[in-house]
């Protein structure tokens, strides 16, 4: 790996979940004190950065993602003393720090939002939300939906309403004001000025709305998927690029190295290079990547597109697997191919685990020889499943609620980790403490301490992985060369002398003679490279 350049450009960052990763004061939530105690474990796996979810003071009507003040930690994460603790810990650690920005939309508790309230209709306080008659008695202003099911209106006490294109409790700020894009200045500095080394930002594709608020005009669009429309009134506006433009002279007064990534839901590879030009955002993730079906013409041609249009820009790809907004890949290889990844797109059959886990291997091999960087979601490294038969009652996913109790939502990714021992709370919180998602009894196998004594565990394989691609001059950035190969395997060469197999298909693969065995995702017998498995080989 050539560490000459941006440390960006090649990084495999491991995204913590804050209320799930590690309790350290005993409450049965994930904390600050909590991710301190644990950094040897991210030292270790050998990732190079970590990327925090919000863990400002909110009320958690979205997991953090209500943010009603940005430059406060909230009480059950711990303090400001102690984020500010945590940057200097990861720092000593090797590790640098990416915190979540969530600018789309404040909490309904958030200062601004109460203050317009209070102001009543025609207001100034209003004009940073969107706040808007209705459109007859009782009819919101227009058709827009909410992601999180229902309309994205809310009616006040007053009679005017309020967009949130997410909650009720998440109304979305008016960019076109010129003091929401001022206080989004002051907010990058102050978390720059504590040592952060970026933000990845919230719904970096929604932030901007077309003047007028029109009407979508559809019945039909599914609001989760990205929009294959142009001149969408919401979703992918071209005006968003001013702000990042904004944003990257910001992170630049700090120096080259403090980076934005995008999480920008769009309808091709085109479309998010956009968002990596020169002068906007540093990286993005690759949501097709993650959405790909199990097959070497899907991973191919996702691979060529994403690698074609970045490198038109200049920027890297990045890759990943999941995240806390889609169930688990151990869970969607075990299953049929479906159009989408998450719970409102999943048969209802149960996942073959066994062979969800054999490919979950093979994937990871796959996803850490691509050029580029890389995203590890946390507990991925342990191999866990979807828990899709989290009880009713502990359901906190909005999505549940706003479904109808349809969509049982993504609580089923954000289960808290499994430490050690034998029984829940697995090393997560003290014993005898409830967490705040009950864990499976059968994760005994899955604990950190169980996998590290295991070679063959899949904590090992990521160790193994990572540590290798950390040492190889071919892995990272640059770029990568096809070989010949059956249509339903995917060999690809790195320089200088690697090459990477992937047997996405039915019957096993020989491989090339001579080649030395650097590291497989599954056993290798007689020269053949298995279903569902995937080997680097030295050549």
């Amino acid at each position: 790996m050539d560490r000459n350049g941006p440390w960006w450009r090649d990084a495999v960052i491991y995204q913590v979940y804050v209320r799930s990763f590690a309790d350290g004061t005993g409450t049965g939530l994930g904390d600050i004190a909590g991710i301190r105690a644990r950094l040897d474990h991210l030292r270790t796996l050998g990732v190079d950065a970590l990327w925090l979810t919000p863990f400002y003071r909110s009320p958690m009507a979205d997991g953090g993602y209500d943010v009603a003040d940005y430059r406060d930690i909230d009480p059950r994460f711990g303090d400001l003393a102690g984020a500010e603790a945590l940057i200097g810990d990861a720092h000593r650690h090797g590790l640098r720090v990416l915190v979540d920005l969530v600018p789309n939309h404040t909490s309904a508790e958030h200062r601004w939002f109460r203050d317009a309230l209070a102001a009543g209709p025609g207001a100034p306080e209003r004009d940073r939300y969107h706040f808007r008659p209705g459109r007859g008695p009782g009819e919101p202003p227009n058709d827009w939906r909410s992601v999180f099911g229902g309309p994205a209106w809310t009616r006040t006490a007053d009679g005017e309403w309020y967009l949130h294109l997410f909650a009720p409790e998440q109304p979305d700020l008016n960019w076109a004001r010129p003091e929401v894009r001022a206080e989004f200045r002051d907010i990058l500095r102050f978390w720059l000025d504590r040592g952060v080394d970026g933000f990845r930002i919230d719904v970096a594709h929604a932030l901007v709305k077309k003047d007028g608020l029109p009407d979508l005009g559809t019945d039909h669009e599914d609001i989760v998927e990205p929009p294959d429309r142009s001149d969408h009134p919401h979703w992918d506006r071209p005006e968003v690029h001013d702000i990042y433009r904004d944003w990257r002279r910001v992170a630049g007064e700090y120096g080259p190295d403090r980076i934005f990534v995008a999480e920008a839901w769009v309808a091709s590879p085109d479309r998010l290079a956009r968002y990596v030009r020169p002068g906007e955002l540093h990286t993005a993730f690759n949501f097709d990547f993650l959405r790909c079906s199990w097959s070497a013409e899907s991973f191919r041609s996702v691979v060529d597109s994403s690698l074609d249009a970045l490198r038109a820009v200049g920027a890297p790809a990045t890759w990943v697997l999941s995240n806390h907004d889609v169930t688990r890949h151990v869970t969607r290889y075990g299953r049929p191919v479906t159009r989408g990844t998450g719970p409102q797109h999943e048969p209802h059959v149960r996942p073959d685990l066994a062979l969800g886990e054999c490919r979950a291997r093979a994937a990871l091999l796959l996803m850490l020889a691509l050029p580029g960087g890389a995203y590890v979601y946390q507990g991925e490294e342990l191999g866990l499943e979807e828990v899709e038969d989290l009880p009713e009652d502990v359901l906190r996913d909005p999505t549940w609620h706003r479904s109808g109790h349809t969509v049982r939502g993504r609580d089923g990714c954000r289960v808290p980790l499994p430490w050690s021992g034998d029984v829940p709370p697995f090393g997560f919180t003290r014993d005898g403490v409830r967490p705040w998602l009950p864990q499976p009894a059968h994760w005994r196998d899955r604990t950190v301490a169980a996998q590290s004594a295991d070679p063959g565990s899949m904590l090992n394989l990521y160790r193994t992985a990572l540590g290798l691609r950390r040492e190889h001059k071919a892995l990272g950035d640059g770029d990568l060369s096809w070989l010949d190969s059956p249509a339903d395997v995917l060999v690809f060469r790195r320089d200088p002398g690697l090459v990477c197999a992937v047997n996405l298909g039915g019957t096993p693969w020989p491989l090339p003679e001579h080649a030395e065995v650097l590291l497989a995702s599954g056993p290798v017998h007689d020269g053949l490279l298995a279903s569902d498995t995937a080997v680097w080989l030295a050549v």
